[in-house]
């Protein structure tokens, strides 16, 4: 228990310490992009506002490549001053020395999913709207899911128009049961259109079956209305932004990930990229032990073996090879071509059955 405790405490050491590194250089770099970027328009203290709130996102990205870095500092420490040769001397495995550390990651994984991704979400939502009222112009989210519709907003200065549909096309398209309420620019209601059915093109929507109520024109406007079997109303909005109103699935804490996934799919959309988020997340507790068990096998010998930074530059490969396969079985994922829980698990389960058979090989083979 003494060894396991002290094996712990070395790794943390190395990760804190990996972690600061990586933090200190992430704020420097989005400092220096923020002050370039806006040199114009915000100050010293505004863009270092902004780059502390972009930070957590990139060390979170990068969780696992620090921690095969902590791995090797562990080991490479462990090997440099012979603990390794007297653990085994003592009679205690290699791969019960692997199992404190890989325990340890785990736990930091578990705890990274479970309190640092809604922190990262609230401080890259907080990033986005404080980037966008520096700028005076950051374009904001057209759309809105709720549990019972969907909803879209358009136009500008002189008036605005909400749209609500009971269910919609994969990309925000194509409407059902559709409402347009039309407010003028001092936000006094125009008119209201129900229409059964409708669909944007090139600067418009067509409508479909549509009922149409006029509130400027005095009277009573159900008196007053009218009807169209087709209709259309001219529209600012395309269809990319209405796909980038959703925002990245890394926006929402995993908390509330489940219901958004719902709520997506009630409406009508497609909420794959959002469901592979969820899994890549469930799943990188295992992503970072897999991370450890590669540090370790490529490191766990005795330094007079020699060819240490040949071992050290193997192991880093190996980590980046993971984690830029863990990024493409994501982005196949989200895109339909290999199922979701392949694109989640399967990365990590490679890396950790992969270094399972090395260490086994290195050690006992």
């Amino acid at each position: 228990m003494t060894l396991s405790l002290y094996i712990v405490r070395k790794f943390l050491v190395g990760f804190v310490l990996v972690l600061t590194g990586f933090g200190g250089i992430l704020m420097l770099l989005d400092l220096v992009e923020e002050m370039h970027r806006g040199s114009a328009t915000i100050t010293f203290a505004q863009a270092a506002g902004l780059a502390a709130l972009n930070t957590p996102d990139g060390l979170y990205r990068i969780l696992p490549l620090m921690t095969i870095i902590a791995t090797l500092i562990l080991f490479l420490g462990l090997a440099r001053t012979s603990e390794l040769v007297v653990i085994r001397a003592a009679g205690r495995s290699a791969l019960r020395c692997l199992a404190p550390p890989a325990m340890t990651a785990g736990a930091i994984g578990i705890v990274g999913v479970a309190v640092m991704n809604p922190i990262v979400a609230a401080t890259t939502d907080a990033y986005q709207s404080l980037q966008s009222h520096y700028s005076q112009g950051g374009s904001e989210n057209v759309m809105s899911i709720t549990g019972q519709a969907m909803w879209l907003r358009q136009g500008g200065a002189e008036g605005q128009t909400v749209i609500r549909a009971d269910q919609s096309s994969a990309d925000g398209t194509e409407l059902r049961n559709a409402s347009f309420l039309s407010f003028d620019a001092q936000g006094q209601p125009v008119t209201r259109v129900e229409a059964g059915a409708a669909e944007l093109g090139d600067g418009r929507w067509t409508l479909t079956d549509a009922k149409i109520w006029h509130f400027d024109q005095g009277g009573i406007p159900e008196a007053q209305a009218t009807t169209a079997a087709h209709l259309t109303l001219p529209s600012d909005l395309t269809r990319s932004q209405i796909r980038d109103s959703f925002g990245a699935p890394a926006e929402v804490p995993i908390w509330q990930l489940p219901a958004f996934i719902d709520r997506l799919q009630k409406a009508g959309f497609s909420a794959r990229e959002h469901r592979v988020w969820l899994q890549m997340e469930l799943a990188l507790p295992l992503m970072l032990v897999g991370m450890v068990l590669i540090g370790a096998g490529f490191t766990m010998r005795h330094t007079r073996f020699g060819k240490t930074g040949l071992m050290v530059l193997f192991a880093l490969i190996s980590g980046f090879a993971l984690f830029f396969l863990r990024n493409f079985a994501q982005a196949l994922g989200s895109s339909g071509q290999i199922p979701v829980m392949l694109a989640a698990w399967g990365p990590p389960l490679v890396a950790v059955l992969l270094s399972l058979g090395l260490l086994l090989h290195l050690e006992d083979g």
